[in-house]
């Protein structure tokens, strides 16, 4: 019985998701109701509450599990060894573009920038995890580093979903890559 219940825990909260996530592509989560998402997911406003307080508690949990997914992803790679944050960019790129819809509506206007400053925080922090070892000056300018790279980096991966991911996740993952080790000066030498 309990099984059955976990499967209809999971199939309403799955269907509460991509209700939302639809609806973000139309209009900004303030303007969202829970009347909406519920009708669109064809599920009771009294469901709803009993798995979530609001949209934005249920924004906040779609967040969260596409944080948890890129940490698991992630977290095999050393971000300090070239070819492994190569394939650590490319593991990311492809799993945005195994989840494209939603990153692409985290990603956008219609959602306010808590997704993408979560992703800054966290792209900081492992990337300054493996980089522990610096004395106090380096270890400041290596904040300001990281602060660069990921929010270019989320930038350009706002492009590429814009552009309908035009290049390959290897191909701007080296793009990435080239531009963080090499920087921009040095980026065709």
């Amino acid at each position: 019985m309990s099984s059955k219940m976990d499967r209809r825990k999971k199939y309403t909260r799955m269907m509460l998701k991509n209700s939302l996530i639809k609806l973000l592509k139309e209009k900004p989560i303030s303007s969202l109701t829970v009347k909406e998402i519920c009708e669109l997911a064809d599920i009771n406003r009294s469901t709803f509450y009993s798995h979530y307080t609001d949209q934005f508690d249920l924004l906040s949990h779609i967040e969260d599990d596409v944080l948890n997914d890129m940490q698991r992803t992630l977290g095999v790679y050393n971000f300090n060894k070239e070819e492994e944050a190569l394939q650590m960019t490319v593991k990311m790129l492809e799993y945005i573009v195994e989840n494209q819809e939603v990153c692409q509506t985290l990603l956008s206007e219609n959602v306010n920038a808590d997704f993408q400053n979560k992703v800054m925080n966290f792209a900081q922090q492992f990337i300054l995890s493996g980089l522990e070892d610096m004395e106090k000056h380096d270890q400041q300018v290596s904040e300001y580093m990281t602060v660069f790279v990921v929010s270019g980096t989320i930038h350009i991966i706002k492009k590429w979903l814009r552009n309908g991911m035009d290049q390959s996740p290897q191909q701007l993952a080296t793009i990435i890559n080239r531009m963080t080790n090499k920087g921009l000066f040095n980026y065709y030498k």
